[in-house]
């Protein structure tokens, strides 16, 4: 199975974009999302614009710094995903950077705020490649803005590394610019329907997604796993992204009487779904995939998320018994004391990982090819005892899914089986 860095503090803006009148109306839709300047966690220091390459140069590759970019939520219903896979990411570049960087280049990131939006996520992308000129995009967050990014920045031939989700589509072989870092929904999903019918022996399943690519991407790997067993839900309800409006969703799913509901959402309307059914008396097994934001779920449901479980892509952020959770703990106290661990925040810490790794194999002679093939040339590639293997088109490099119960402390606690009882 497989597997189970600062001074320059990264400057988070937004520039005009001057891509001609055929973005008039990519323009025009994200200036009625509201997208615009983020402020860095923690506070940004000035950091000098990125001048264009010299012609024949790598893009975002200069003497002294290898600059990265990021579209993703940092405002709105999913703005915790985005920051704390940033913090993540900005503590791997720290603790890089403070060593002396990657062969005496820094690392820095730039950041945008796309609300969870495909439309701000395309233009953000277009800005960061076309004007900040960024070397690769890292962390991006979320299915449907993943899904509209990807073709802008595979036909510049720039690096697409470890998105926040585990869509099948961007693990298609097809994609040469794409390196996905954790298991994707179908593993989740699988390892959700394989507990339920095995742990406790359920057959009533119901599902809540989001109506949009991700939802649907985590429905898809629901139905999956049920037509290998013979199953169908018992009940469908769907909500609109970026909303909360999810009690047409739970009386639909009231009607299949279920035993347990699998839900692919984002944590305030998976919250808002969880509190609603409980407080109206429908209480089945809660299950929902990593993407959610545990963190954040479990402060928003409070004493209602007692027993909803949770599959996680990443291990246990606060067990320093393994060296690549020590690592991170240490690399995250360092970047930013009033942090709190969380699984989000660890993967993005891998992922920065993931990148030093890509450019410390390639030396001084950094171009976006010879990145892309020592990711996925490598044998293995070993982040502090957790293993990333690629192979033959196979650009996802962990296979592993981490179950997690909220228990009665509103605390996350790792189970290996549906049947936890508290210690």
């Amino acid at each position: 199975m497989k597997g189970m860095s600062h001074p320059l503090t990264p400057t988070v803006r937004r520039l005009a974009l001057g891509v001609g009148a055929a973005m008039a109306l990519v323009l025009a839709a994200c200036s009625s999302l509201g997208v615009g300047s983020v402020p860095t966690e923690p506070p940004p220091t000035a950091a000098p614009a990125t001048p264009p390459p010299v012609s024949g140069e790598t893009p975002g590759v200069f003497d002294d710094r290898v600059v990265f970019g990021q579209s993703a939520a940092f405002s709105g219903p999913a703005q915790e995903l985005g920051r704390n896979m940033r913090r993540g990411i900005e503590a791997a570049f720290h603790e890089v950077n403070q060593g002396g960087g990657v062969h005496e280049r820094e690392l820095t990131l730039l950041s945008l705020d796309d609300t969870y939006e495909p439309e701000a996520a395309v233009a953000n992308t277009m800005e960061l490649i076309d004007q900040e000129n960024v070397f690769a995009l890292i962390g991006a967050v979320g299915t449907p803005t993943s899904r509209s990014a990807t073709p802008v920045a595979a036909e510049s031939g720039v690096p697409y590394i470890a998105p926040f989700t585990g869509a099948a589509f961007l693990r298609d072989p097809k994609w040469d610019n794409i390196i996905n870092l954790r298991a994707s929904y179908n593993q989740e999903t699988e390892e959700m329907v394989a507990r339920l019918t095995t742990d406790l022996g359920i057959d009533r399943i119901a599902v809540m997604y989001q109506d949009d690519s991700y939802g649907r991407a985590g429905y898809g790997g629901v139905r999956l796993a049920l037509d290998r067993r013979g199953m169908t839900p018992v009940a469908v309800g769907l909500y609109p992204r970026n909303t909360l409006a999810v009690k047409t969703a739970l009386l639909d799913l009231r009607l299949g009487d279920p035993q347990a509901v699998i839900m692919i959402g984002a944590y305030q309307p998976v919250g808002a779904l969880v509190s609603w059914a409980r407080y109206t008396g429908l209480d089945p097994i809660f299950m929902t995939v990593s993407f959610v934001g545990s963190n954040a779920l479990a402060e928003q449901l409070g004493p209602a998320g007692e027993g909803v479980f949770v599959t996680q892509v990443v291990p246990f952020p606060t067990d320093s018994s393994l060296p690549i959770v020590e690592s991170y703990l240490k690399a995250l106290s360092e970047y930013d004391p009033e942090a709190t661990p969380g699984f989000v925040s660890l993967e993005g810490y891998m992922a920065g990982r993931m990148a030093i790794a890509g450019l410390d194999g390639c030396g001084r002679d950094v171009s976006r090819d010879c990145f892309l093939s020592i990711l996925k040339a490598s044998e293995a590639i070993d982040i502090d005892g957790f293993a990333l293997r690629f192979g033959e088109g196979d650009n996802q490099g962990s296979d592993s899914v981490f179950l997690t119960v909220i228990g009665s402390d509103g605390k996350y606690h790792p189970t290996e089986t549906l049947r936890y009882e508290e210690q």
